[in-house]
């Protein structure tokens, strides 16, 4: 199987080269309205959400901000086939405007306007980012009554369009592979997740020609979602690309994808990120399989099923046809275009990047 990866160096709203129900399965994290250091961001985008700024407007500048995003929003909801998983990573927002500290709920406010679209919620997740800074709390300190409890959590949230989604019995072999271990998914399917720690959103100074902050989220977080929704073979888009965290997911995981990016310089983060692939996806899946193991070494009770292709022990017969793969041979056939060929965990060929 060969994979592809293709980016746009376009505002997200321009998806007209996506066409209807093209798209398995979405997967972004937005600039989060209200939070400053995307202020600037938001207007380029919407000058009026700076005036509104300006003028001691925050609920004005919030909605604005929110009303930028929307026909992202829509454009998503067109290019999702039905059975479509979209998920969005955001955190909302605490800020003082006019003498006054209050909270602005991003989440909220993104399920009324995505629901609206006709798309269906689904359970989702807290991300739980907590933080040991000695200056973590907020307000008064320690005497009552005008301290203010800490957001160390981002909310992933989880639509569906329309209907549980059909895949045809000709990729039965890729979604029976492509599916997870019992012990991922109690893990996975969590409405809590505690064990994903923050990445960094500084680039390094060699990029200093883009903005300080990348608004990347861990890699961990786009690779449990793209296991958790989709299909190998199927299509990943990330409508706010920034580094491209979403892309290096859904290619060490034999998925499609396509992003949108205004800023053509984060192309070159990604490059250098790209071309670490095949080692990351041998890692990745060694770790899978090494986690695994030690779930049946702690394992009271031995289990039914074997998988075919490791030879271990798995707990349900669903788990019988894994098969993790690793990037095997990486190609950029043209610009900002990326493919990927892949070879089982375990099966040693020689590495060629071209």
């Amino acid at each position: 199987m060969t994979t592809t990866t293709q980016l746009h160096i376009d505002n997200a709203e321009q998806m007209e080269a996506l066409d209807d129900a093209s798209v398995d399965l979405v997967v972004t994290s937005p600039p989060y309205p209200m939070i400053e250091m995307w202020d600037d961001l938001f207007a380029s985008w919407a000058p009026e959400s700076q005036k509104a700024l300006k003028d001691g407007r925050p609920d004005a500048a919030f909605d604005i901000m929110h009303q930028a995003m929307h026909s992202v929003w829509e454009e998503c909801a067109r290019v999702l086939k039905v059975g479509g998983i979209c998920c969005i990573n955001i955190g909302d927002a605490t800020r003082t405007t006019g003498g006054t500290f209050r909270l602005y709920p991003n989440h909220a406010r993104i399920i009324e306007d995505v629901t609206a679209l006709g798309l269906h919620q689904l359970p989702g997740i807290l991300w739980r980012k907590s933080t040991n800074k000695p200056n973590k709390f907020m307000g008064s300190g320690m005497i009552p009554p005008n301290a203010y409890v800490t957001l160390e959590h981002e909310h992933i949230l989880i639509f569906r369009k329309q209907d549980k989604r059909t895949v045809s019995q000709n990729r039965r072999n890729d979604r029976y592979e492509s599916a997870y271990f019992w012990e991922e998914r109690n893990r996975w399917f969590s409405d809590l997740w505690t064990d994903v720690r923050g990445t960094t959103q500084a680039l390094s100074s060699k990029h200093s020609d883009l903005r300080a902050r990348s608004a990347a989220f861990p890699l961990e977080v786009p690779l449990r979602l793209i296991n958790m929704y989709s299909v190998a073979g199927d299509t990943v888009l990330d409508p706010f690309w920034g580094t491209g965290t979403t892309s290096l997911a859904a290619a060490m995981l034999r998925r499609n994808s396509v992003g949108y990016e205004l800023e053509a310089g984060f192309t070159t983060v990604f490059d250098e990120a790209v071309r670490t692939l095949p080692q990351r996806s041998r890692q990745y899946n060694a770790h899978r399989i090494e986690r695994h193991r030690q779930f049946l070494r702690e394992r009271d009770d031995s289990c039914k099923h074997t998988n075919r292709f490791y030879e271990f022990g798995v707990v349900t017969k669903q788990e019988k046809d894994i098969v993790l793969y690793d990037i095997d041979t990486l190609q950029t056939p043209a610009t900002n275009r990326y493919k990927f060929a892949y070879q089982p965990h375990g099966v040693q060929t020689e590495l060629f990047v071209a």
